[in-house]
């Protein structure tokens, strides 16, 4: 499985951005996927996931109501819809794959990476 991420950018306080990640591989419609982001001397943190149809979202207490995570199985993207984005959301953002399908909260869950895309938000 391939991840490719993109759509980060520099974006001013109360603006929106969205994301998107791009997947390869013979069985990834069946895989839950996730949003992480990494803060400059920050661990990882997950941001948002997505079962393997859609129909089940989770997201991280600091963004729910602001983020909003989806999915396309017909072009095996999942994006990552950010508004009124806040300083404290400036972080690298990264997507990876479930094997087990549920795209919970759960960084151990998670078997596939996509290299990250910087989100900075400026106040």
């Amino acid at each position: 499985v391939q991840l490719q991420a993109s759509g980060g950018g520099l974006v001013q306080a109360g603006d929106s951005l969205r994301l998107s990640c791009a997947s390869s591989g013979r069985y990834v419609r069946d895989y839950g996927l996730g949003w992480f982001r990494q803060a400059p001397g920050k661990e990882r943190e997950a941001v948002a996931g997505i079962n393997f149809s859609g129909r089940y979202t989770t997201y991280a207490d600091s963004v729910k109501g602001r983020f909003t995570i989806s999915r396309d199985n017909a072009k095996n993207t999942i994006y990552l819809q950010m508004d009124s984005l806040k300083p404290d959301d400036t972080a690298v953002y990264y997507c990876a794959a479930d094997m087990g399908g549920w795209g919970t909260l759960s960084e151990s869950s998670y078997g596939y990476w996509g290299q990250g895309t910087l989100v900075t938000v400026s106040s």
